[in-house]
């Protein structure tokens, strides 16, 4: 452990690195996001404006300069990370906003909401570009593929959209879950999509066709979070079972299954290289693991309460956890 960082007056929502580890920001339900410098846990800055719950955050990365803000509040704020300025208020949606993304290129930033539609933003010109229409439910997953020509939508109504960015155009719908979507990626090289799902499932896709490629089962309670490797060639999901599975993209098997945990896994990723995970968990710890062998190599012991967002630098050398008990912790 290195720092334990007592960041809001009420819980924290979400924790995101800038792409060298830098920096990080935490958002809260006190209204609130802030930017934290990794080395000395000093805050440099609190972005304050929206009025309800900031509930996503992200940076630009890799660049870092700018960060984004969604909230209950229905609008979304794109932010200096040097100067705490607010550059735009996105004004649109009719429902809490609960996901955001940059486009790999910076040009744009996606939000999904409650309302049922993603909209994509120009970040120059502070205006709306196009309104994703076609889900009937709320939107709680979006991601760009690599090249920023394509993004999913993942909802509960159980379907994941593919949408073209350029046009905006619904291009296909991945129809096959049983229960409401829960997360949703492209792998590295836009090939596949995997997704996880209420109904206990994680599939992947043909992100070109739209066509389903498997279906990957093994976990007794619902799946929360999936993440590819960098690579692409496994997936990791995470489920409400308190275990989380390895999975070969080629030959659909599971080849790890990491069990521990005593409660629920919320959040699951690969460190850069794909050779650990890092699980974060509603019993209070965050756990890595060896992502060949499934075996536990560290228990991330601290936090008074559930722990539900976790992420890694860059470089894979710092980890971030953060929890239900206010604090975030560097480690």
């Amino acid at each position: 452990l290195f720092q334990v960082l007592r960041a809001h007056i009420l819980p924290l929502t979400n924790v995101a690195f800038n792409k060298s580890g830098s920096r990080f920001i935490t958002g809260s339900y006190d209204r609130t996001c802030k930017v934290w410098d990794t080395a000395s846990g000093e805050e440099l800055r609190t972005l304050e404006g929206h009025r309800n719950v900031v509930y996503t955050i992200a940076f630009n990365n890799p660049y870092g300069d700018k960060i984004a803000t969604g909230s209950f509040d229905k609008t979304c704020k794109l932010w200096s990370t040097e100067t705490g300025e607010c550059f735009h208020t996105f004004r649109g949606h009719s429902a809490e906003i609960v996901c955001i993304s940059f486009s790999p290129q910076s040009t744009l930033v996606a939000t999904g909401s409650m309302d049922t539609t993603a909209k994509l933003w120009d970040i120059e010109k502070g205006e709306e570009v196009v309104t994703l229409r076609g889900h009937t439910a709320e939107i709680i997953a979006l991601s760009f593929n690599t090249t920023g020509d394509r993004i999913i939508t993942g909802s509960f109504d159980r379907t994941v959209a593919v949408w073209d960015v350029g046009t905006g155009r619904m291009l296909h719908t991945l129809i096959g879950h049983r229960g409401e979507v829960s997360s949703a990626h492209f792998n590295w090289d836009c090939s596949l999509i995997v997704t996880g799902s209420m109904d206990k499932t994680c599939m992947l896709w043909n992100a070109m066709t739209g066509t389903h490629v498997a279906t990957l089962r093994g976990h007794s309670d619902e799946v929360l979070d999936v993440c590819f490797d960098f690579a692409g060639q496994r997936v990791v999901t995470a489920s409400a079972d308190g275990s989380a599975r390895v999975y070969s993209t080629e030959t659909k098997k599971c080849i790890a299954k990491l069990e521990g945990h005593g409660g629920e896994i919320s959040k699951v990723c690969f460190n850069p290289k794909g050779n650990r995970i890092l699980t974060a968990s509603s019993d209070k710890t965050a756990r890595l693991w060896d992502a060949a062998t499934g075996h536990c190599l560290q228990v991330l012991e601290g936090h008074t309460d559930e722990i539900f967002s976790c992420a890694f630098n860059y470089k894979g050398d710092i980890i971030i956890t953060g929890s239900k008990d206010n604090t975030c912790r560097i480690w």
